[in-house]
């Protein structure tokens, strides 16, 4: 495996009526650059006959890790993120198994850091700007921008949009130290990945994380029905957050 190749994890928990099986199977990254991880979160629906035809059809371009029980995104996103950082690849991330961030996207957030040396990480942006096609619930929007300004506090970064399922970065040591430790956070592991990329570089020479993240408008993200965080769970996220800010800002 050469070090230009990009491996993408895909958590899928029960997803065998929303995974689009056809739209992975068109998907033909230029020189097979791109790989895809397929993680079976413990599902007890069809999801893991499906994943697995995908392997038997391309073994080349899809590999399946089934963990032996539901553990949640965030912990099914790490262990696919470790195993990910096996290989000598330049970049691995992760993308929702909904596809609403389109895969032929993974070649722009890989363009992006192939031309920027000195970025750590690409996430992609839910901005719905004239020209662009974001579709997001209305009220799940507002809720989101509620979250997103309070993450931003925590965080002590002008991040817009730390929840988007279309995240790449650097295969390096640091990435490998980040995802060594579970997560304290089910919901909201992406602010914790970044609180912890802030609190590795406090008091070093490396650049601050606010300087190593690119924030990457989408031109396109469609909500799909059927997503797993619902309504009554931000209870739960705002006892996420004050946990993450505890644990990584202020030293409780």
């Amino acid at each position: 495996m050469t070090r230009s190749q990009t491996i993408i994890v895909v958590p899928c928990y029960n997803e065998a009526d929303r995974l689009d099986v056809e739209a992975f199977r068109r998907f033909d990254p230029a020189g097979r650059s791109v790989r895809f991880l397929l993680v079976n979160d413990g599902s007890t629906d069809e999801t893991r006959v499906l994943l697995e035809r995908l392997r038997e059809a391309d073994g080349e371009l899809f590999s399946v890790l089934t963990l032996d029980r539901n553990r949640g995104k965030a912990e099914a996103v790490r262990q696919g993120m470790l195993e990910a950082l096996k290989d000598e690849v330049a970049y691995v991330g992760f993308w929702d198994a909904d596809l609403a961030t389109p895969l032929e996207d993974i070649a722009l957030f890989c363009r992006i850091l192939d031309e920027r040396s000195d970025l750590e990480m690409v996430f992609g942006s839910r901005v719905n700007l004239l020209g662009r096609k974001v579709r997001r619930n209305l009220l799940r929007h507002y809720i989101g921008r509620i979250f997103a300004t309070a993450a931003s506090a925590v965080l002590q970064l002008p991040i817009y949009d730390t929840q988007c399922g279309a995240k790449l970065f650097r295969a390096t040591d640091e990435m490998r130290r980040i995802c060594a430790e579970p997560f304290i956070s089910r919901w909201i592991f992406d602010v914790e990945l970044i609180a912890r990329y802030v609190q590795s570089r406090r008091g070093t020479d490396e650049p601050p994380a606010r300087d190593i993240i690119y924030e990457l408008p989408l031109m396109r993200w469609i909500d799909v029905k059927g997503s797993k965080v619902k309504a009554r769970h931000f209870i739960a996220v705002a006892f996420d957050l004050l946990r993450i800010q505890l644990k990584y800002f202020t030293g409780a």
